[in-house]
């Protein structure tokens, strides 16, 4: 399954749960450093199946070793890497080299081997903040995305959507003109999925243009409130289920069909980070159409008529704290990150800032439409969203509560808009208030 799970990130920050476990240790050669000799048998543990199916870790590695002949790298794919993960780091077997599940920060010198200071990497590297924890950093994004809408290009030039959408209500009048003037579904939720739904929270922060959305949203009583990143971002899905402008029957979705669908012209839009871009184009290829068709466009919102988009990181890749070649493991992701082709080839933004953006950004550039980072949490409020989204019960980061959005949307669960947020700001409100002791 090909899919950047929010677990960088999504995005921004991660829904981060104690996990008990070993601490600290390593195993045990005190010259097994990072700084150490590179050498030594290696296992990288990857969500991203899809490459290791089709052949291009294989390549990855063969370049590796032919660089680091002494090392030796085992690739093992995990398929629900979330979930499979969450039990390994109550082991010592989660690897040598591991995208950095979802921990809380304070957690990540029980697992993760540091790989110095943050200030040390800002001129060479972005996304650093979600693998960062008092001024120490533990993982590096292996790339990034901008957050926005996957689209078929032809279905809205056939259905005579002339100019993207910039706001809910140029959003709903163009998804309108798909549902009235081609067989296409305008919007796939893939609600089954229960991920994908997650991938607009990656825009908080763009909505609005706040570079510090997580810490507004974490000490915001009532932010299921017109104006708020999060209310736009899911209004946005309600609108457009109570609309009837998605799937007949999201309990059916699929992902790996939906990426056929868009890629044939069958389903107009997603709402995904760019990295969905090569996947939709690679299906539209493989299925008779034409990757040309596939385009990418920023949030449907506006700050004073001036869009932005936020980018972040995939998953930070870490070295476990017990690996017995802490050295190689370091090598390998300075290497992926820096000298492999993967961003290119995925249309990822680079990690690397001397990079230039990829080719499914160019008709953000020609938009105007501006990039934003969110700026790193203040000391002591690194975990503070998480925080509050576990004590008032919402699945921030997660689908439960999104499906249940959509399932009002649609009728088959009691409520509205207004009932639903209501409800969910009196939950947010009494978890700002207890957290604030």
């Amino acid at each position: 399954m090909a899919k950047k799970a929010l677990a960088g990130i999504v995005l921004l920050a991660t829904a981060a749960v104690a996990i008990s476990g070993c601490a600290g240790g390593g195993a045990g050669d005190a010259d097994n450093t990072i700084d150490g000799e590179i050498k030594g048998d290696i296992k990288v543990l990857t969500w991203r199946t899809d490459l290791v199916q089709d052949g291009t870790y294989d390549r990855y590695v063969e370049e590796f070793e032919k660089k680091y002949p002494e090392v030796n790298v085992t690739i093992e794919a995990v398929t629900d890497y979330a979930t499979e993960m969450q039990t390994r780091m109550s082991t010592t077997n989660y690897g040598d080299v591991l995208g950095i599940p979802t921990i809380q920060p304070d957690q990540f010198e029980q697992f993760l081997e540091p790989l110095g200071k943050t200030a040390d990497f800002e001129d060479t590297y972005r996304f650093l903040p979600a693998a960062s924890y008092d001024g120490t950093q533990y993982g590096i994004a292996w790339g990034g995305n901008a957050n926005g809408v996957v689209y078929n290009k032809k279905v809205f030039e056939a259905a005579g959507v002339t100019e993207l959408p910039t706001s809910e209500e140029e959003w709903l009048e163009a998804l309108q003109k798909v549902k009235d003037n081609t067989d296409a579904i305008p919007l796939y939720t893939n609600y089954k999925g229960g991920w994908p739904l997650t991938q607009s929270f990656g825009n908080l922060g763009g909505v609005t243009d706040d570079a510090d959305a997580p810490i507004t949203l974490a000490e915001d009583p009532a932010p299921w409130t017109e104006g708020t990143d999060v209310y736009a971002i899911d209004s946005l899905l309600y609108e457009s289920v109570a609309a009837g402008l998605t799937e007949d029957d999201p309990l059916t979705t699929d992902w790996e069909q939906s990426k056929v669908l868009i890629g044939t012209g069958e389903v107009a839009a997603m709402t995904l980070g760019s990295w969905a871009v090569s996947q939709m184009k690679a299906a539209a290829e493989d299925n008779g159409a034409s990757a040309d068709d596939i385009g990418f466009f920023a949030f449907p919102a506006n700050v004073d008529g001036q869009q932005y988009a936020v980018i972040g990181g995939d998953y930070n890749l870490g070295v476990s704290k017990h690996s017995k070649a802490k050295a190689a493991s370091w090598a390998f992701i300075r290497w992926i990150v820096g000298e492999s082709d993967y961003t290119d080839v995925q249309g990822m933004v680079s990690t690397l800032k001397d990079d230039p953006l990829p080719e499914s950004l160019t008709d953000f550039e020609a938009a105007g439409v501006e990039l934003m980072e969110i700026n790193p949490a203040p000391a002591g409020k690194e975990a503070l969203l998480t925080e509050t989204a576990n004590e008032a019960q919402i699945d921030l980061y997660g689908p439960i509560y999104r499906q249940k959005l959509v399932d009002i949307a649609r009728g088959a669960a009691d409520g509205d808009k207004e009932s639903y947020f209501a409800e969910l700001n009196d939950k947010w409100g009494a978890a700002v208030e207890s957290l604030k002791g």
